[in-house]
């Protein structure tokens, strides 16, 4: 995986501190972490986002869209599992369909990655049960967040490509293909609109 810097949890060894700022330090590296499909596509390190970028505008997209389009959401659900769907990424990286990694093979990785950086913090059981709601995706919640996820992906395409970056085609495919609510989709109708 192409990051910025190592693992800033390294920067502890052999240091006693507490939970917390151990889970941090864990957390952090995802602002180290370069979005690797990307990469992959010719954007260069210096504009490529990390994934913890990728995961505030996720966030963000919930906190703005939840309410307005899904009246019937748990929007406070819907926002923390905005904010933590990417934390598998601490110690498994940001595979892409390039890495052609099988389903639960990247599934257990992610979930490893998980148990680390969470198990240690108060209500830690909960936030990985939050987090495994968000994998499975059967919950109306979960659902949106996937949406909002793939939405935030094209979005960030639409940004390369005015930015002359990339032809970036494949992302907004990926995403259409993935959004089934009619508001969000009427949000990737305007950004096609936006490349015509």
């Amino acid at each position: 995986m192409h990051t910025k810097a190592a693992l800033p949890i390294t920067l502890l060894n052999g240091k006693q501190t507490l939970p917390i700022i151990e889970a941090y330090f864990e957390f952090n590296h995802l602002k180290h972490l370069y979005r690797q499909g990307w990469l992959n596509h010719g954007i260069q390190p210096k504009s490529c986002e990390s994934v913890a970028e990728h995961s505030f505008c996720v966030a963000l997209l919930a906190l703005f869209l939840a309410d307005e389009y899904h009246l019937e959401l748990d929007t406070t659900k819907v926002i923390r599992m905005a904010l933590i769907h990417d934390l598998g990424e601490v110690y498994a990286g940001d595979f892409t369909p390039k890495d052609a990694i099988e389903k639960n093979q990247k599934y257990q990785l992610e979930k490893q990655s998980i148990l680390q950086v969470l198990n240690k913090l108060p209500h830690g059981l909960e936030w990985i049960a939050l987090w495994e709601e968000y994998e499975k995706g059967e919950s109306a919640e979960s659902q949106f967040v996937h949406q909002l996820d793939r939405l935030e992906m094209a979005l960030q395409a639409s940004v390369y490509e005015h930015l002359e970056l990339a032809n970036l085609s494949v992302f907004f495919q990926s995403a259409n293909q993935a959004l089934s609510a009619q508001q969000l989709k009427s949000i990737s109708r305007a950004l096609k609109d936006l490349r015509d």
